[in-house]
C-alpha cells in the first residue's frame, strides 16, 4: 500500500548519526549490492551536499543529495538518486525527483541544474524536463549521460 512520503532536508553538519548511516545503507543497498558495482560511495561530496531523506513513517526509502551552483558541477546539481527496491512500485521516484527541483528552486534559484544520469533512465528523466547534453560515457562501469533542466 502506498503511503505519502514525508521528507526532510539537512546539511551533512545537521545529519544524525542514525540518518548518515540509514542514507548510506540504503546507498549501498541499491547502487553496490543491486547494481553490483563496487564503487567509492563515500567520495567526500556529502559534507558539500543538501540530503533530502524521504520517509514513509520512520523508514527511509528514498534520498538525493543536492548541490549548489558550482559546488560539484558548474550548475547546481542532484546526484545519488535512489528509491528503496520494495518501493520503486509506488512511483516515489518521480516524486522525489520533483521535490529536489523544487528545493534547488527554492534555495539557489530558477537555473541550470545538471546531472549525470544512468542512461537507462534517459526516459524517466526526459519526463521531468531535463535533456540529454554530449555523447554517453562509463562511471563506475555503468553507461551514464550529462542532462541538463532548464525549463522550470
Amino acid at each position: 500500500m502506498k503511503q505519502k512520503l514525508s521528507y526532510s532536508i539537512k546539511t551533512y553538519d545537521e545529519l544524525d548519526k542514525n540518518e548518515l548511516y540509514d542514507l548510506l545503507q540504503l546507498r549501498a543497498a541499491v547502487f553496490v549490492v543491486e547494481q553490483d558495482c563496487p564503487y567509492q560511495d563515500v567520495d567526500g561530496k556529502d559534507q558539500k551536499a543538501l540530503h533530502l531523506l524521504g520517509y514513509t513513517g520512520n523508514k527511509l526509502v528514498a534520498y538525493t543529495r543536492l548541490f549548489p551552483i558550482g559546488s560539484y558541477f558548474k550548475n547546481a546539481s542532484i546526484g545519488r538518486v535512489v528509491v528503496a527496491e520494495k518501493e520503486r512500485k509506488y512511483g516515489y521516484g518521480k516524486e522525489l525527483m520533483q521535490q529536489s527541483i523544487k528545493v534547488i528552486v527554492d534555495r539557489y534559484g530558477k537555473n541550470t541544474i545538471e546531472i549525470s544520469a544512468q542512461e537507462y533512465l534517459r526516459k524517466f528523466y526526459n519526463e521531468l524536463g531535463f535533456v540529454q547534453s554530449g555523447e554517453g560515457y562509463l562511471e563506475d562501469n555503468i553507461p551514464h549521460i550529462r542532462m541538463f533542466k532548464t525549463d522550470f
